[in-house]
């Protein structure tokens, strides 16, 4: 088999993502350089930049997983639910399933260290979550059984949803109890569909 193949397959990708969590909690994002983790993951620094466009993207690597729930959520979802039933369905389910995705997977909180000690990655956590608000507009905007104010939606829910996991990253990283921190987390989730149930039709 070439080489080549071999290193552009998910392996490889994950194999670079795993060392490279590993340096930036053990030394600080902005201390580490892509070289470095290509070096110690055994590849390039092409193919390192093959999977991950931005070094930022090697720690913040799931905007993919984030957008085929979005898309999933509006275009995959009973003929009778509303989109924002659907949605809520989809945050309820990362919280259960504690998913990366909801803040509460185990292991979190050198992340969210990390994560905090870097301007570079908050900026791009932040890009993400402006292009996650894009995706989901568009997705509405093409679902002919929607008839809401779509970029306004959006924005919503993405900002809302954000702030929930932000508090989330808050409250692990100040070492309170991980159960405590869930049922936070569904409060909080809770009190956010109430709002947009409240500030949107019910139709939606």
């Amino acid at each position: 088999m070439p080489r080549t193949g071999a290193r552009g397959g998910p392996q490889t990708r994950a194999k670079i993502s795993e060392v490279a969590t590993r340096l930036f909690v053990e030394r600080g994002f902005d201390a580490v350089t892509v070289t470095e983790v290509a070096r110690e993951a055994g590849v390039s620094a092409v193919t390192v930049f093959k999977h991950f466009p931005r070094k930022e993207d090697l720690l913040l690597d799931r905007e993919v997983d984030a957008v085929g729930l979005l898309r999933s959520a509006v275009r995959d979802r009973a003929p009778d639910a509303g989109v924002l039933q659907s949605l809520r369905d989809v945050a309820f389910r990362l919280l259960e399933e504690r998913h990366a995705l909801s803040g509460l997977k185990d292991g979190s909180v050198p992340f969210f260290r990390t994560v905090a000690a870097s301007p570079a990655l908050l900026a791009r956590a932040r890009e993400i979550a402006s292009d996650l608000q894009q995706t989901l507009a568009g997705e509405l905007e093409n679902d002919p059984a929607f008839d809401g104010d779509a970029p306004l939606l959006a924005a919503f829910f993405i900002a809302g949803y954000s702030t929930v996991l932000v508090e989330t990253a808050r409250l692990l990283i100040a070492e309170e109890p991980a159960d405590t921190t869930a049922d936070d987390h569904r409060a909080r989730l809770e009190r956010l569909f109430a709002a947009l149930s409240g500030g949107f039709a019910p139709s939606l």
